[in-house]
């Protein structure tokens, strides 16, 4: 499966008590022609279904639809078992997944895990490796021995299916150099969107570190987490006194996704519910018949 250059998905819950609610939005937009739906990863919370084990549900279920955890919680999914989970999810699917990869960052919790706790710097380092050694094995080939500062594998066969795209969830500057090296999107953090100063201080990071090492900065795509209502009526102001998006009518999206695309370089859009819950039907029906349609018919002409 190959996804569109501008991708349209939605964000869920993953909650035991939001199953019914997950399964019911993912099929309703398989069949409306999302591109995927966002899972977050917090393996420490009981309350939340594991992420992975939710993704490939979900995927036996729909058809078209690719799946992300945004982001894996890489401390306590070590790469060459987080490399083996994805190849297979991508076997299994047709390819209907994206690695979503973080460095890790709520520490605290993570060591309750057991997982021996890392410096910030570190922490990054083995990030950029783990992407590194999740492509070595993947996509065929000789036996892999890899020794490095975090994963040492020996004489391991690499899986036949490719690895997936890698989008980030990077936010220092460390990190964003390494998105820049080795990923194939970002995800701004904090639902940070085109006109934040994240996007404007971070994107060039990214786009500086790509080219150093030989890299087209535009094959790295930024995706949006944009939560925002969708109204019936058009909303008088469709951003804060502070400039962050808060949504408004099908027209008013449409226009605001389509600047985002051709003038700021937009890859793709997951929406989020604004208050935290799951998306309901009719603002997930809108997105996926009404909004996105429109853009990308808007970004070809």
């Amino acid at each position: 499966m190959s996804l569109p250059d501008v991708t349209f998905g939605f964000g869920a819950h993953s909650g035991v008590d939001d199953i019914p609610d997950l399964l019911r939005a993912a099929e309703q937009a398989d069949r409306d022609g999302l591109d995927i739906f966002s899972l977050s990863d917090h393996p420490y919370l009981a309350d939340r279904v594991d992420a992975y084990a939710a993704i490939g549900f979900v995927l036996g279920r729909t058809r078209r639809i690719a799946g992300i955890a945004n982001v894996t919680n890489l401390p306590t999914r070590p790469a060459p078992m987080l490399s083996r989970t994805v190849t297979s999810l991508a076997a299994l699917s047709g390819g209907r997944i994206v690695l979503g990869m973080g460095a890790g960052g709520l520490w605290d919790r993570i060591a309750d895990m057991g997982v021996p706790p890392l410096s910030a710097g570190d922490a990054v380092d083995a990030f950029e490796e783990a992407i590194t050694l999740v492509r070595k094995l993947s996509g065929g080939g000789g036996p892999v021995t890899h020794q490095g500062r975090f994963y040492r594998v020996h004489n391991i066969d690499p899986a036949a299916t490719p690895a997936p795209p890698v989008w980030t969830g990077s936010v220092g500057k460390k990190s964003l150099a390494a998105t820049g090296r080795v990923a194939d999107g970002w995800i701004p953090g904090h639902a940070a969107d085109w006109h934040s100063d994240r996007y404007r201080t971070s994107r060039p990071i990214i786009d500086a570190a790509a080219l150093e090492v030989g890299r087209d900065p535009g094959e790295i795509r930024t995706v949006y987490n944009l939560p925002g209502i969708i109204t019936d009526q058009p909303l008088p102001d469709t951003r804060d006194p502070e400039g962050r998006w808060l949504g408004g009518s099908p027209a008013q999206w449409i226009a605001e996704l389509t600047e985002a695309v051709l003038h700021h370089g937009a890859g793709g859009f997951t929406l989020f519910s604004p208050s935290g819950g799951m998306q309901d039907s009719r603002s997930l029906a809108v997105w996926a018949q009404e909004i996105a349609p429109a853009v990308r018919t808007a970004i070809v002409k």
